[in-house]
């Protein structure tokens, strides 16, 4: 179900930055976070799954997989999809301008957005990131370390977010991919709100992880722009 109209655009204007701490350029422990929602029930999004698993090991990148209800009831349930991830991509909807969810969509540092299919776009969205301008996060094992800075006016969301980095086949039994077995890497698996950042330094506990995922913290506005990431 691809969006007919394009929200996509690399221009700075789009990368707007919120002047709150030091100005960070990312790397492979404060990487860049690009968000991919899709569903195992809708036609368009394998080829966009592709391009999320090409990037999973880039280093300075965070491609993370999150998968939509509203395909559930149209043939095959999807095998992770959950509200939570729904709702996440209806903030962006909102903090984006649009007036629908959709897929595959991919989200770039809660920033701009586009086609997953389009791979080349994508590509064009983390060659024009611009560093961002948010608090030095710092992750250890059980709290996440927010260093001391301005937040935007309102505050920030401190997120927790629980990945499986493997690769995961799944093979879908019904409706628009019956038959097809899909390869997914970095599926979110929890996603707690954890915090509120509203300037200043914060410590904040994290709860106990399952095993084989991976942990990253995310803080941003609120269904727009990330300030700053950082991974296990």
């Amino acid at each position: 179900m691809v969006r007919p109209t394009l929200f996509t655009a690399v221009a700075a204007g789009v990368f707007s930055a919120v002047a709150v701490a030091d100005t960070r350029v990312a790397d492979a422990v404060h990487p860049t976070v690009v968000e991919l929602f899709q569903s195992q029930g809708c036609s368009s999004c394998p080829p966009a799954i592709a391009n999320l698993n090409a990037i999973a090991d880039r280093p300075g990148v965070l491609a993370l997989t999150f998968a939509v209800t509203y395909w559930d009831q149209l043939g095959w349930k999807d095998t992770f999809a959950s509200q939570a991830q729904t709702a996440r991509q209806w903030d962006y909807a909102r903090g984006l301008g649009h007036d629908q969810v959709w897929t595959p969509q991919v989200v770039v540092d809660g920033r701009a957005d586009t086609v997953g299919t389009r791979r080349g776009e994508i590509e064009g969205l983390l060659a024009h990131a611009p560093p961002r301008h948010g608090p030095a996060l710092t992750l250890a094992g059980t709290a996440v370390a927010i260093a001391d800075g301005a937040a935007p006016p309102g505050g920030a969301d401190v997120w927790l977010v629980r990945y499986d980095p493997r690769t995961v086949a799944v093979a879908v039994g019904a409706g628009e991919n019956v038959g097809r077995t899909i390869d997914h890497r970095n599926v979110v698996r929890q996603l707690i709100r954890i915090g509120r950042w509203t300037g200043g330094a914060a410590t904040i506990a994290l709860p106990a992880s399952a095993p084989g995922l991976k942990t990253a913290v995310i803080v941003q506005k609120a269904g727009g722009a990330v300030l700053a990431a950082v991974r296990g």
